[in-house]
C-alpha cells in the first residue's frame, strides 16, 4: 500500500462527518482513549434477507473506504476465525509489475445466523494504532419490519483526538450501515419530539376597576390599606411609669465565660469531592452479548 493510497483512505475515512446518516446514529460513550459508536436502522426485509446481504461486503460496503478503492475485492467469511478481508490485485503493466496483497479489516469471532455477527479489527486509519475494535451487528426482527444495528467499541492508546476520530468514526459506520440497508427497503423513523419550552411569566395583575392613579396598591395577603382621614383622632399617650430608685436595682449576674474545653472547633465548610464510582461490571453470558435482540437466541 503506497503512503499516497493511505491519506486518500484516510482522508476519506475522516470526510465521513458529512456523510448521510441513518435513522438513528451516534457516539454514545467517550473517555479519553476510548469511544463507542452505535448506529440503528429499520428495514422491510426479512432477518434472512439481511443476513445475506451483511455477510456479502462486496455489494454494499462503500469502496471509498477500501484501501485497493474496489468494494469488489471484499470478503467475509461468517464463521468464528473467519476474515473479513479485502484483496489488492496485482499490476502487470508496462513499466510497472507488483504481486497480489490483502488487508485483514476484522476477524470474526462470534456469528448467529440471521441474528448477530461479532468481529475484531482496527477498521482504517485506526489500523496503525494500538487499539481495539470490536464491532457487533445485531439483527432483530420488530413490528416495523427487520432492525439492524452496528455498535463500534474502540479502546486503547491512539494518537488522534478522541472527540475527532470517535464522530469521523462514527460518521464511517452511519454511511455503512445506511449502504447496507438502502437495497433492503429503509422504513422511516420518526423525528424526535421538540424539546418543552419554558412558559412566559405571567404579567402585573391588572389594577382594580375604578382605581385611579393615585390609588394605593393592594397589600400582600389582600389586606386592603386604610383610607386616610382627618376625623380618626389619635390614641391618647400611656402613661409613663416613675423610675425605681437607684438602691433598688440590682447589677445583672455576668454570664460565666465559656471554658476552654467547651469551645468546639467549626466543622470545614467544604468536604472533599468523594471519587467517581466505578462502571458496573458486564456479565458474561449470551444474554449480555446479544442485549440488543428483540429475540434472543437460546443458550
Amino acid at each position: 500500500m503506497t503512503l499516497s493510497a493511505f491519506a486518500r483512505y484516510a482522508a476519506l475515512f475522516c470526510g465521513a462527518l458529512s456523510a448521510a446518516v441513518p435513522a438513528a446514529a451516534e457516539v454514545t460513550r467517550s473517555t479519553d482513549n476510548s469511544f463507542v459508536s452505535r448506529n440503528e436502522v429499520i428495514v422491510t426485509a426479512s432477518p434472512k434477507e439481511v443476513w445475506l446481504a451483511l455477510i456479502s461486503p462486496a455489494q454494499w460496503w462503500q469502496s471509498a473506504h477500501t484501501w485497493s478503492g474496489d468494494a469488489k475485492n471484499l470478503s467475509l467469511v461468517p464463521q468464528a476465525g473467519g476474515c473479513f478481508c479485502e484483496t489488492i490485485p496485482e499490476v502487470d503493466e508496462p513499466g510497472r509489475f507488483t504481486l497480489q496483497g490483502s488487508v485483514e479489516h476484522m476477524r470474526v469471532v462470534q456469528a448467529y445466523p440471521e441474528a448477530a455477527l461479532r468481529m475484531v479489527g482496527s477498521l482504517g486509519p485506526l489500523q496503525s494504532e494500538p487499539v481495539t475494535g470490536v464491532l457487533t451487528i445485531v439483527i432483530s426482527k420488530v413490528a416495523k419490519g427487520t432492525r439492524i444495528v452496528f455498535e463500534y467499541n474502540v479502546g486503547g492508546p491512539m494518537r488522534y483526538e478522541i472527540p475527532v476520530i470517535s464522530k469521523a468514526v462514527d460518521g464511517v459506520m452511519a454511511a455503512q450501515i445506511a449502504a447496507l440497508a438502502k437495497p433492503l427497503g429503509v422504513v422511516p423513523m420518526p423525528s424526535p419530539p421538540p424539546a418543552a419550552t419554558e412558559a412566559e411569566p405571567a404579567g402585573p395583575p391588572a389594577a382594580p376597576a375604578g382605581a385611579g392613579a393615585g390609588a394605593p396598591a393592594a397589600l400582600p395577603g389582600g389586606a386592603k390599606p386604610a383610607a386616610a382621614s382627618a376625623t380618626v383622632p389619635a390614641p391618647a399617650p400611656k402613661p409613663v411609669a416613675a423610675p425605681a430608685p437607684a438602691a433598688s436595682v440590682k447589677p445583672a449576674a455576668a454570664a460565666p465565660a465559656a471554658t476552654p474545653a467547651a469551645v468546639k472547633p467549626a466543622a470545614p465548610a467544604v468536604r472533599p469531592a468523594a471519587p467517581a464510582p466505578r462502571p458496573e461490571q458486564k456479565t458474561l453470558s449470551v444474554e449480555d452479548a446479544f442485549g440488543d435482540l428483540d429475540d434472543k437466541p437460546k443458550a
